[in-house]
């Protein structure tokens, strides 16, 4: 039995220093309640984080993700249950808003870090300006102490591959995406700053990455061994990071154990027997609907009860799981033969080249993906063929039949008293189907997850999430045959990234996405328009993947080294079957392998070392990138080099 000491917490929110334990528990809830005004987020959930945990949070915009995080974070009270923290962790939030001071430079607001490494660090850069020979000595000791300059060569690193370059850049000059990655870069560096155990929370920390450093920081938390809670909408990413999902869904909280594709056949036999208890409870309700009409008005005890069971029937019976993806046939408006043809565009701006003899013709019913690094020119594309900015040379011809669509990242114009559904219905009363039917306004907000108390709320009440919902649905009700989607996956929830992917499946019309979602690119799109730098633009068939790996391909063959494999012996089956059990001395060629081993691994330790040195005095973000490069090569052969040491070592029977 594990003995605990509790003491109360400000925030309401209890924390424990627990002992003896194999996996320490970091976090306890039990029976959590959370509601604002009669909209209940939660209902009586509970749940535990472990060391080591990898969890993603996965739910609809509104459900109460984010008021979750809060509520672990002690920034928000529970209206019920208990949040058990334990004593000897901290807790450090990635939250979609981040406070800064303005005037602070990028270096500044990194070394506003509280704990000992990044004050060891900060003394360390006083005394190469100090004469104080004690406060020299004791700021060298400290950074040893506190294994500061691993975290300098790691901070450099991390602003680096965030593409985070002029450190003297005041912070209120930055754009939000900038602003975004410099917090991402100072939260990593604090997690690796402090030596305690820590819960590193999450919200969506992709919005505003290109795919390489989405990609990078894949790579980052997979391998790091941390404590993670995750909200995130990009599918292969939570895959790669994440190992229990955690879904919120109708007041509930319910855990799952793998990967994405476990999650979403789990739901799936929970909704079936969700509907098969829903048929029952509907064969019942009729039943009880027809004795309650002929019941005696005196009611007795037993009567009493069952009047209370049927109303808890009916709760059943009338429970709503019209969640399923669109399965309708809508009818688009007329695409004429001339769809939309760029012909030898230019743009620029200042010495960049954005655009450069670029031409296309746009085909009927073609899904097209454009991706590209932030800044090379995606959006300004999208804005010389809708015709809000000017090309400096080329021909744009659109079709007279055209009406496009177009979901942009400014978010949504509305008057803060507006009814969601009276919003809509501005646009039309009705959405008309190939069938001669239609779908009213408060019809095709269900299907876009609007469920009928929130259909009648302000829009002003909605969360930064549903106002996206609601805009990208705002679009679609208008019917456009062209729609141009700028990064829309931005801050939408799983569900309904799956509801508009489903309807973008069926759409007839013409369609250009820019987005980093990579599993929303490869469901989506068959024809990839890639941003490459100074104007080029690739011109590649197939989904996204099949784009990244033909370019890593290409990359490969441009590459003129290569990293060296470990060499390693082959033995024929018989030999390995009667040596079996039995040491062996090693072959020549082995022994040579093991003596040029040995002799590497010192050359190696010293460049590494050199390496490392050059970091730490380096201030230009190109030539950190490089020496990072540098580093990582040859740490990967160092280490190659040991592993294949121990085996030669472990045949001599000397390991």
């Amino acid at each position: 039995m594990l003995q605990n000491t509790f003491f109360f917490y400000p925030s309401n929110i209890l924390y424990f220093r627990a002992t003896n334990f194999y996996r320490m528990n970091y976090v306890a809830v039990e029976n959590l309640t959370k509601s604002y005004g009669i909209k209940v987020l939660f209902e009586n959930i509970s749940f535990n984080i472990n060391e080591g945990d990898k969890i993603a949070i996965v739910a609809k915009n509104g459900s109460g993700k984010s008021t979750l995080l809060k509520i672990l974070m002690g920034k928000e009270i529970a209206d019920n249950g208990s949040v058990i923290i334990n004593k000897d962790i901290q807790v450090v939030l990635f939250d979609q808003e981040i406070d800064f001071d303005p005037n602070l430079t990028i270096d500044e607001f990194m070394m506003t870090l509280d704990s000992a490494p990044i004050m060891a660090l900060k003394n360390y850069h006083k005394s190469l300006h100090s004469t104080d020979n004690d406060f020299i000595e004791k700021a060298l000791a400290d950074m040893e102490v506190h294994k500061a300059w691993d975290l300098e060569n790691e901070m450099k690193q991390i602003l680096s591959q965030l593409k985070i370059t002029d450190l003297e850049a005041k912070m209120g000059t930055l754009s939000g995406g900038q602003i975004k990655r410099v917090a991402l870069a100072k939260l990593l560096t604090e997690t690796r700053a402090e030596h305690r155990h820590t819960l590193l929370i999450m919200d969506e920390p992709t919005n505003h990455l290109d795919v390489e450093m989405v990609e990078w920081l894949e790579n980052y938390l997979s391998k790091a061994k941390i404590t993670l809670l995750l909200v995130t909408h990009d599918r292969y990413f939570l895959d790669s990071v994440c190992d229990i999902i955690w879904e919120m869904e109708d007041k509930n909280l319910y855990v799952h154990n793998g990967s994405y594709a476990t999650y979403l056949e789990n739901k799936m036999i929970r909704e079936d027997n969700l509907n098969a208890t829903i048929d029952k409870a509907n064969n019942l309700y009729r039943k009880e609907l027809e004795w309650m009409r002929r019941q005696p008005k005196a009611r007795t005890t037993k009567s009493k009860s069952r009047i209370d069971a049927f109303y808890e029937t009916e709760k059943v019976a009338k429970t709503d799981t019209r969640k399923q993806g669109l399965e309708l046939d809508f009818e688009m408006k007329r695409l004429g033969n001339k769809i939309l043809e760029l012909k030898n565009i230019d743009k620029s701006f200042g010495n960049k080249v954005l655009l450069k003899d670029f031409s296309y013709q746009f085909q009927r019913g073609e899904k097209v993906g454009i991706v590209g690094k932030n800044g090379a020119g995606k959006s300004t594309l999208l804005n010389i063929i809708q015709g809000f900015e000017k090309a400096d040379k080329g021909e744009i011809e659109t079709g007279e039949t055209i009406s496009f669509g177009y979901f942009s990242q400014k978010g949504l114009t509305y008057k803060e008293d507006e009814r969601v559904i009276d919003f809509i219905k501005e646009v039309a009363e009705y959405y008309p189907l190939a069938n001669g039917k239609s779908l009213s306004a408060s019809q095709f907000l269900r299907l876009f997850l609007f469920d009928d108390q929130t259909q009648y709320s302000p829009i002003s009440k909605l969360s930064g999430g549903e106002k996206r919902r609601l805009h990208l649905m705002y679009i679609l009700y208008q019917n456009p045959n062209f729609l141009i989607f700028d990064e829309p996956t931005n801050d939408l929830d799983l569900p309904t990234l799956t509801v508009l992917e489903n309807f973008l499946q069926q759409f007839q019309g013409s369609l250009i996405i820019v987005s980093h979602d990579r599993y929303f690119m490869d469901r989506i799109v068959d024809h990839v328009l890639a941003f490459e730098g100074e104007g080029k633009i690739k011109d590649f068939v197939g989904n996204f993947s099949e784009y990244r790996e033909a370019k890593s391909k290409e990359e490969a063959l441009k590459t003129t080294t290569s990293k060296p494999e470990p060499i390693k012996e082959t033995i024929s089956p018989s030999v390995n079957s009667q040596n079996s059990g039995k040491k062996r001395k090693l072959s020549f060629k082995e022994q040579r392998e093991l003596e040029m081993i040995e002799k590497e691994m010192p050359e190696y330790e010293e460049q590494r070392s050199k390496i490392l040195d050059s970091l730490n005095n380096e201030t230009d973000y190109e030539k950190i990138a490089k020496l990072s490069a540098e580093l990582e090569t040859i740490s990967e052969k160092l280490e190659n080099h040991e592993m294949r040491w121990l085996e030669l070592q472990e045949i001599l029977g000397e390991a």
